[in-house]
């Protein structure tokens, strides 16, 4: 019974169905799976690209770590507010968010554009500012937790020999490129680490007092750069920087 209900259905098929032509498909199908291999047929990448932007976000670190020489520096060098646990810990929160985070953000902001999306076109002087605006504000961040906790500032002497030689590496980029404001600015940087080295390491008493000197006056120099570079962005003034 089974097997004549098995034939019946076989001629049944062969009635409604072409099996040369349900072969004839196979084959084709399989010559399509085999193209898309063997490169007969290729599949199309989608490429996306970025329109170029002169918006380059250095006003942010420039401005977070004006703020954050402002705070330390001034410090440091009117003696006010008078060192405490609670001033510390306020201090190091400042130093955390303003020249820590805004530097940092905006170094990764422009390694990102320099080399994922090419949005800054082929300015080749802003690797150096991705360069130190990020490793800046990581050193930001541990000078700042180090002050919040408390803890000892004497090794920050070895770190600064580092940084004093990075502040000299963008002095002379930035003297090349020909961007004095943006050279003035290492050139601040290098006196201030020149000075924290003794320092910290040799606990030089009025170098701390020095360093604040520096910091607050460099600081100043940030606020005109971010005033510079904003008035041009935004309205188009030429001004130097």
């Amino acid at each position: 019974m089974l097997e004549s209900d098995t034939a019946s259905l076989l001629l049944i098929a062969d009635e409604f169905i072409d099996l040369s032509s349900v072969g004839g498909c196979w084959i084709e199908w399989k010559e399509i799976c085999s193209g898309l291999f063997t490169g007969g047929r290729k599949m199309e990448t989608q490429v996306f690209t970025f329109a170029a932007s002169r918006f380059v976000p250095v006003a942010i670190g420039f401005f977070g770590l004006g703020t954050g020489y402002f705070i330390w520096g001034g410090q440091a060098l009117f003696g006010f507010p008078k060192p405490s646990p609670e001033v510390n810990r306020t201090m190091g929160m400042w130093g955390f968010w303003m020249p820590g985070f805004m530097q940092f953000i905006t170094g990764v902001y422009l390694l990102i554009g320099l080399t994922w999306f090419n949005v800054f076109g082929e300015v080749a002087p802003l690797y150096m500012a991705g360069l130190a605006f990020t490793a800046y504000g990581i050193h930001w961040f541990a000078m700042a937790h180090r002050r919040y906790i408390e803890a000892s500032a004497g090794p920050d002497g070895w770190m600064a020999i580092a940084f004093l030689f990075l502040s000299i590496l963008g002095v002379d980029v930035f003297r090349r490129a020909g961007d004095i404001p943006v050279m003035i600015i290492f050139f601040g940087l290098s006196l201030i680490y020149a000075v924290e080295i003794p320092t910290r390491l040799l606990s030089w008493s009025p170098g701390a007092r020095l360093v604040g000197f520096l910091q607050f006056f460099t600081g100043i120099w940030l606020m005109y750069c971010t005033y510079a570079i904003t008035v041009d962005l935004a309205l188009g003034a030429k001004a130097w920087v």
